[in-house]
């Protein structure tokens, strides 16, 4: 059998991460690598979610690479549309695309200790990489909750992720079941088309107006001509929230008056006091994810929606049931449930020194050095890894700090010379971790008095990053080699061998 194709850094996913990386790599002088995506293009979760109102929550001119940036912005809040095809215009305008494997999904990875590679075994072939990054992301994944009787329903069921534009909605009877950041822009959009639908809240979010608008030509002229217009914008945009994450982190009281803003939202569009107590949250503001939209509220007080405060029990024939006892009649069943956030599924593709995946080694909860390194599983870097998420700002933040930690790794490696690997230090790890969740009990999202995505099943904070996006961009500028356990392959395997492994 001849020996599969080898590459320096094989990246897996072809998002605002694994984009990022490709692009940080060739800005490095490294050509030897591939993109491996599962789907036929690039974008991550701004391909997979076109659902009707999909758009971000992060101001456009923040949510954009800073090496990349965009005049064209069309809105402050950019739909879809525009952040797939930005992501488009970084592919080209970084030539990208030879680089890029289609129609490849990742379905295994395992380590090979004797010649510290990666064996990747992929949807397209194998190949060998000296050095893996993860970007799959971590709202990659849909998660459908199992949901007795759901097999036998007649009509017709998708995840918010999985939309299908196949299927018109306009007359039809419509379950929506969630009520989180996309639950909230799906509601508004398909209201106004249906006959009947059918809101299931297990629990009510915070939500406060989405003030957006149209980008002026003069302003979009205007960073075009003069790009420095832009960076001021976008430094505004961030510094104002970096003075916001004390609020979350140190002084949850400082919430308190945003918190009555809210209540206000609620009261002016809702004026069912049954309605409105149904909409109120009994938890802190901001400890789960805070959703922004002017619309959400006045669709929900149509009459032709009902709110369930009851999560989805059961669905017998075409009628679905809440937990409280209420029972709908509907044509379709749209989960917009979220992902497999603490739980990612490539963790269990992943087999590392010992034999163990990476799902097995965080069973008790994901941990990772900085956010990129977990120990067992040598030249493997997660983008986007265990507490590194943001409630309150632009994960590109995120992205290219670690995408800095990343290039200081494979010079670390250039310097040590030879085939050799970096293995995070168990005690390194451990100590990282301890002192991030020390810095999580004082906070909002752990103290809210609220069940979130941002907690494992043990009730575990192992998504957010407990400080600004400074201090984060401090802690991964440089790789500290007294951190990891430097490998170095045996003399017995340098030696030329005829076949693959």
């Amino acid at each position: 059998m001849a020996e599969h194709e080898h590459v320096r850094v094989a990246v897996i996913g072809s998002g605002f991460g694994g984009l990022g990386a490709a692009v940080r790599l060739r800005r490095e002088g490294i050509t030897d690598f591939v993109v491996l995506e599962r789907a036929d293009g690039v974008g991550g979760a701004w391909r997979d979610n076109s659902y009707p109102g999909c758009a971000c929550d992060v101001p456009s001119h923040l949510y954009s690479f800073s090496f990349a940036p965009h005049p064209e912005w069309p809105r402050t809040f950019s739909g879809q549309e525009h952040i797939r095809a930005y992501l488009e215009q970084v592919t080209d305008i970084f030539r990208l695309r030879p680089h890029l494997r289609f129609d490849s999904e990742v379905k295994r990875a395992t380590w090979d200790a004797r010649r510290l590679r990666w064996h990747i075994e992929t949807s397209g072939g194998p190949l060998f990489a000296d050095v893996v990054v993860s970007a799959t992301g971590p709202l990659s994944d849909p998660q459908i909750p199992t949901v007795p009787g759901l097999d036998s329903f007649p009509g017709k069921v998708f995840h918010s992720a999985r939309w299908d534009h196949g299927y018109d909605l306009r007359g039809r009877r419509v379950a929506v079941v969630g009520t989180g950041a996309s639950a909230i822009q799906i509601v508004p959009s398909v209201q106004p088309l249906v006959s009947r639908l059918t809101l299931f809240q297990r629990t009510p979010p915070w939500v406060v107006p989405r003030v957006d608008r149209a980008i002026s030509g003069v302003e979009r002229g205007l960073h075009r001509r003069l790009p420095f217009t832009a960076q001021v914008r976008r430094g505004l945009l961030w510094g104002i929230r970096e003075a916001q994450v004390q609020a979350f982190t140190k002084h949850s009281d400082e919430l308190g008056l945003v918190e009555r803003l809210a209540k206000r939202n609620i009261a002016r569009a809702v004026k069912d006091p049954a309605l409105r107590a149904k909409l109120t949250p009994d938890y802190r503001f901001g400890c789960k994810r805070i959703l922004l939209s002017s619309s959400y509220y006045p669709a929900l007080a149509r009459p032709n929606v009902d709110v369930v405060a009851g999560g989805l029990s059961e669905v017998r024939g075409a009628t679905v049931l809440a937990a409280d006892g209420s029972a709908a009649e509907v044509d379709a069943i749209v989960f917009a449930t979220g992902f497999h956030v603490t739980d990612i599924p490539i963790a269990e593709r992943v087999v590392g020194a010992e034999g163990r995946t990476l799902a097995q080694s965080w069973k008790d909860g994901m941990r990772a050095l900085r956010g990129s390194c977990a120990p067992g599983f040598p030249n493997w870097l997660t983008i986007i890894g265990p507490n590194t998420g943001l409630a309150n700002s632009s994960m590109v933040l995120i992205i290219e700090s670690q995408l800095n930690y990343l290039a200081d790794f494979l010079r670390q490696l250039d310097v040590l010379g030879g085939r050799a690997a970096l293995d995070a230090r168990p005690g390194a790890v451990r100590a990282w971790n301890e002192r991030v969740q020390e810095r999580l009990k004082r906070t909002v999202w752990n103290t809210g008095g609220c069940t979130s995505w941002y907690l494992d099943a043990s009730g575990r904070n192992t998504t957010v990053w407990p400080g600004t996006t400074t201090e984060f961009r401090r802690a991964t500028r440089r790789v500290d080699l007294a951190e990891y356990e430097v490998l170095r392959v045996s003399a017995r395997a340098e030696a030329p061998a005829g076949v693959g492994a």
